[in-house]
């Protein structure tokens, strides 16, 4: 279900908890992303106005920031239906079909990356006890970026254990019991790129 102004709206109060959840990962993604910015600036700054340049900035935003961008942002993409879907022939087949269809995708999906979250979860603790760290001028730790990775992927798991045993409710009872995408728009677009 959809608010007025197109925006996703939970279900339910699970779906409710794990979007704010998201909701506050999506924020620190976004803030990722503005430090790179920050940072690359800073950085092009030093570096040709006092010759003087960051020697840390390059390792993290690799190590640091680029993954907490991209994982952290993946379950909150998930939730919004951001994510690409073929669903041409969706509205074609039948309610508990779909669901049932949907609900065994998502379980899939569930196993295979709960798999790499419990994967990343050891690399991390390894990470950690041993005291890892990037050779570089400044020896960063390297249990941080498996602990992005893990915490972003855990909530994504998270999600798609929802979306499975939702949509294999729908499929039982025949309701909507779970956030679908808003049907694709079919209007004529032509018009808008002046052809």
């Amino acid at each position: 279900m959809a608010a007025p102004g197109g925006e996703q709206v939970p279900l339910n109060g699970l779906s409710a908890s794990l979007a704010r959840v998201e909701t506050a990962l999506i924020a620190l993604s976004a803030a990722a992303m503005a430090a790179i910015m920050c940072i690359v600036v800073l950085d092009v700054v030093m570096r040709y106005a006092f010759a003087a340049p960051l020697v840390w900035s390059y390792d993290i935003i690799g190590l640091y920031l680029v993954g907490m961008v991209f994982f952290l942002a993946l379950s909150d993409t998930m939730q919004h239906h951001g994510h690409i879907a073929l669903d041409v022939f969706l509205p074609y087949i039948p309610h508990r079909l779909r669901h049932a269809a949907q609900s065994a995708g998502f379980a899939a999906s569930a196993l295979l990356i709960g798999a790499i979250t419990w994967l990343e979860v050891h690399e991390a603790e390894a990470a950690l006890v041993h005291d890892d760290r990037i050779a570089a001028v400044i020896p960063f730790p390297t249990w941080v970026a498996h602990a992005v990775l893990t915490l972003g992927m855990g909530v994504l798991t998270l999600r798609l254990v929802y979306r499975s045993v939702f949509h294999a409710a729908s499929a039982l009872t025949g309701r909507e019991l779970v956030e679908v995408p808003p049907p694709p728009i079919t209007a004529n677009v032509s018009r808008e790129h002046g052809e």
